[in-house]
């Protein structure tokens, strides 16, 4: 049996996790919270990542009881990211690959998510919807690679709900605040509708809700107005994903994937074209060590490995950049 470590400290979150053929077996995360009102600082989640990082690490070996010499590779997540927050975790893994003599192998973090979605319900070659505080985008498996039919052309989904709860005084975590307080609201104020092609825009959405807020509309209606634009924004893309591929397959993946609101959209829209609408389960859908060791797993299998010496963080790093030498031979389809 492979087994395959991973680590992740893209932004927020450290975790560490541990992977083998039959998925994910050690999931094992701890979340860096900002002041009230003040979004993710790079070094304090940086210095969040120094400290909880060789805890997770170690409890991570002893839930399975087994030592590092037992780990066949390990895995890290390269990009994109922050930069402090990256570096810490690449400094760890480089660390254990250099002093162990273990492979290195570097992750994407948005095809992690993918990845972690897929595995997790089982969908072979799905349309994805993937949404969370980075990564806003349509994408499905084209050739050697995942190609992106639709993204956000400047603030990711949740970034740009997470700013509105925040500059508003909701409190952390900012999509949930926010959705409950939208389950308050009675009416809909009009707000910016931005689809541009097969391409979404939040920036000016956002700044219209807060000028509302200012303005003295009730907080409620702007709530429930703004995630009902913004989701709208995101079935419309998605449905024209489906009409262009012909996929029978809908994959929610992402931290955003949690939203119920958004959950029920996609799942109209699936039923519309007779699509099996797949969400990632709330323990994988924010960032977390699984979803690294498994997608590393899944890359090593197939001899995608760097030399830990030149290995280097990279903030900026599309996802469609990234080739998949595994897609289609996951061990769990057997």
């Amino acid at each position: 049996m492979t087994l395959v470590l991973g680590i992740e400290s893209t932004a927020h979150t450290f975790g560490v996790g541990i992977a083998s053929e039959d998925g994910i077996l050690i999931n094992i995360n701890d979340t860096y919270t900002p002041p009230q009102g003040v979004g993710i600082h790079p070094r304090a989640a940086a210095d969040h990542h120094v400290m909880i990082g060789p805890k997770l690490l170690k409890d991570a070996l002893r839930r399975l009881n087994i030592s590092i010499r037992d780990i066949n590779a390990i895995a890290f997540s390269m990009g994109p990211g922050l930069g402090p927050a990256l570096r810490v975790g690449a400094t760890l893994a480089r660390a254990i690959a250099i002093k162990f003599s273990k492979p290195l192998v570097p992750v994407h973090h948005g095809v992690a998510h993918v990845e972690v979605a897929r595995w997790s319900v089982r969908f072979r070659d799905p349309l994805v919807l993937l949404v969370s505080g980075g990564h806003t985008m349509i994408i499905a498996h084209s050739g050697r690679s995942y190609g992106v039919f639709g993204e956000t052309i400047d603030m990711a989904v949740g970034n740009a709900l997470d700013y509105f709860a925040r500059s508003v005084g909701l409190p952390n975590p900012g999509v949930p605040h926010l959705e409950e307080c939208a389950e308050k609201g009675s009416r809909y104020v009009s707000l910016p509708y931005t689809v541009k092609g097969q391409d979404v825009s939040f920036s000016g959405l956002i700044e219209e809700a807060l000028r509302l807020v200012k303005k003295g509309i009730a907080l409620p209606d702007i709530c429930l107005s703004l995630v009902e634009t913004a989701y709208s924004m995101l079935g419309e893309v998605v449905e024209r994903g489906l009409a262009l591929t012909g996929k029978k397959e809908l994959l929610l993946a992402g931290g955003v994937a949690r939203s119920r609101r958004l959950r029920e959209i996609m799942d109209w829209i699936a039923k519309e074209f007779n699509a099996k609408l797949g969400i990632v389960p709330p323990e994988y859908a924010g960032d977390n060590g699984g979803m690294i060791a498994l997608t590393g797993l899944l890359a090593y299998r197939s001899g995608v490995t760097i030399d830990p010496t030149e290995a280097v963080t990279r903030q900026r790093w599309r996802l469609d950049e990234i080739e998949t030498p595994w897609f289609g031979k996951e061990p769990w389809f057997g």
